[in-house]
């Protein structure tokens, strides 16, 4: 049962009848809830089948970051330390933004977000604000991008979060879209994509994202069933490079509890998946598919 409980807690778990329901509305994309319980105040997205937390806060400590995947995240600056210009594609919350400009106050950030209500929410119930370093995009990701490349624009940090638990923007994981983001990405740029292991997409996202970007860290920690994809333009540092970047940026992260050190020995760059799977592409995206198997 304490097992049980444990990946609930680290994975999102379904809302339940105990909860708190603070607010609750129907956008054009999603069904919104947000709930409180235990000290914590979470959002929760569901489309098709079923209810899971997208971003959690403690309701007395905002600081402390509720999920493992969050926080590995974060890994991703161990290849790119002092970025300068980030886009992020999906909001949630809006924590991991605000965490960024919070240590780097030099840097800007494209925040895009397809759904209108999400960005209100965030705004209300989860301590997110506009500033000067952070403009918010109401716009399909993928749409943003093209313009962002017609306009010439470039970052040094991308990520990308626009996937839940229960759904996956398909339109946002093909061999076509990942050429648009390195396109984008300045030649030391780092992209970081939040995602998940444990199914048969593992093996074509795996494999599309290296028919992209050849060499990639995939970041997978015990007790969790994200992982965290890292890849660049620029070649992939050591293990020891890695881990100077960590303790370079240790006092950083500290009011937010993270070491990155702990994530240096788990970026693996030597494929554990099956290299021979199709990659996906705009013709080929079955993306949800493959997450159910």
């Amino acid at each position: 049962m304490k097992l049980l409980l444990a990946v609930i807690l680290l994975l999102g778990s379904t809302a339940s009848y105990s909860d708190v329901v603070v607010h609750r509305e129907k956008s054009l994309y999603r069904n919104i809830v947000v709930s409180e319980k235990a000290g914590k105040r979470c959002l929760i997205f569901s489309v098709k089948r079923q209810e899971r937390n997208q971003t959690c806060i403690y309701i007395d400590d905002p600081t402390r970051i509720v999920f493992p995947y969050v926080r590995m995240t974060f890994a991703g600056l161990l290849v790119n330390p002092e970025p300068t210009r980030g886009l992020m594609i999906g909001m949630g919350g809006g924590t991991i933004s605000t965490v960024l400009t919070s240590i780097y106050p030099d840097l800007t950030m494209d925040l895009v977000e397809v759904d209108q209500a999400v960005v209100n929410v965030a705004t209300e119930y989860f301590g997110f604000r506009k500033t000067d370093q952070i403009d918010v995009h109401v716009a399909d990701g993928r749409v943003f991008t093209r313009r962002a490349l017609l306009k010439k624009e470039q970052y040094d940090l991308i990520i990308l979060d626009a996937f839940t638990g229960e759904y996956i923007p398909e339109h946002l994981m093909t061999v076509e879209f990942l050429e648009n983001i390195k396109n984008l990405l300045t030649p030391d740029g780092v992209l970081i994509a939040n995602t998940f292991w444990g199914s048969a997409l593992y093996h074509h996202e795996s494999v599309t994202y290296s028919t992209v970007f050849g060499p990639l860290f995939s970041l997978k920690m015990p007790g969790t069933g994200n992982r965290v994809i890292v890849a660049s333009r620029a070649e992939l540092p050591d293990r020891k490079t890695l881990m100077a970047n960590a303790i370079m940026l240790k006092p950083n992260f500290e009011r937010y509890k993270i070491d990155l050190r702990k994530y240096v020995p788990n970026m693996d760059r030597d494929p554990d998946w099956k290299t021979d799977r199709r990659p996906l592409t705009d013709q080929f995206a079955p993306a949800n598919l493959l997450r159910g198997r």
